[in-house]
């Protein structure tokens, strides 16, 4: 019997709210993978071994993705323990630190916000994809998939979080950049913008929402979960949408349509 090559992702920020939601789905999938967090490995040993019970071979890669040493330590762990990357998601971000108005916004969290949200995952998207480049030439049937999770922010503006607002904005023309550069290689990039998603970082804001959808903020009169959000990076994983990179995909239940 052929021996059975099973294809690695690396998601950051991937051991809890939407990055574990991902996890999950590829690991339903046959996926192994590498999880990237902050957080130090015995804090999410449960994580880990819930992802490892349904069949994935998986490995902690700890690093902030902000920092371009981390970012290098991530990619280097990944591909000295499974030889290769088939698949990174971009999803690892952080909101505005104090929700300030933008009148009142400090360059410190300009500066922090940028350094993960954009920054980190546009240089670890560079250090894939030069990974995933290699890849193929060693082997020409190969194909690469790169996933940036964004949000509906990069849309809608919210003047207490500016500076989260416009590294989303800027993911836009990442993603437009890096599929036109990849697609050479066949590598093919994504973006998906999930609107209001019931994670930890949401936790907050519960009663605020529960509210707004109540009264039609969304189409779909639900909060979207991190399943959502996996279930369609596995699609996109999959291969099963063809001639479309660059594409922005919107996982928001219907809160971006215009209505009358």
């Amino acid at each position: 019997m052929a021996e059975t090559i099973k294809r690695v992702a690396l998601i950051t920020g991937g051991s809890r709210g939407i990055g574990l939601g991902i996890a999950r789905s590829l690991a339903n999938e046959g996926w192994d993978l590498a999880i990237n967090g902050l957080r130090e490995e015995s804090q999410i040993q449960d994580v880990l071994a819930a992802l490892a019970g349904m069949g994935a071979d998986v490995i902690y890669c700890r690093g902030d993705v902000g920092e371009a040493a981390d970012r290098t330590a991530v990619v280097d762990r990944a591909c000295e323990y499974f030889g290769q990357i088939n698949l990174l998601v971009n999803n690892a971000g952080i909101t505005s630190p104090g929700r300030l108005d933008i009148l009142e916004a400090t360059e410190t969290s300009f500066d922090r916000v940028m350094a993960v949200n954009l920054k980190g995952a546009f240089f670890l998207t560079q250090l894939v994809a030069r990974q995933m480049i290699d890849q193929r030439e060693r082997n020409k049937n190969f194909t690469g998939t790169i996933v940036n999770i964004s949000s509906i922010s990069a849309d809608f503006a919210s003047v207490n979080r500016g500076d989260y607002c416009i590294s989303w904005a800027g993911m836009g023309m990442a993603t437009k950049l890096w599929a036109a550069r990849l697609a050479e290689f066949g590598i093919q990039v994504y973006e998906i913008r999930p609107g209001i998603i019931h994670t930890d970082m949401t936790s907050g804001v519960i009663e605020k929402y529960d509210r707004l959808i109540a009264g039609g903020l969304t189409v779909e009169p639900r909060w979207g979960m991190p399943e959502d959000v996996g279930r369609t990076v596995a699609v996109l994983a999959r291969g099963e949408l063809t001639y479309a990179t660059g594409n922005v995909i919107m996982v928001d239940g219907g809160m971006s349509i215009l209505r009358l």
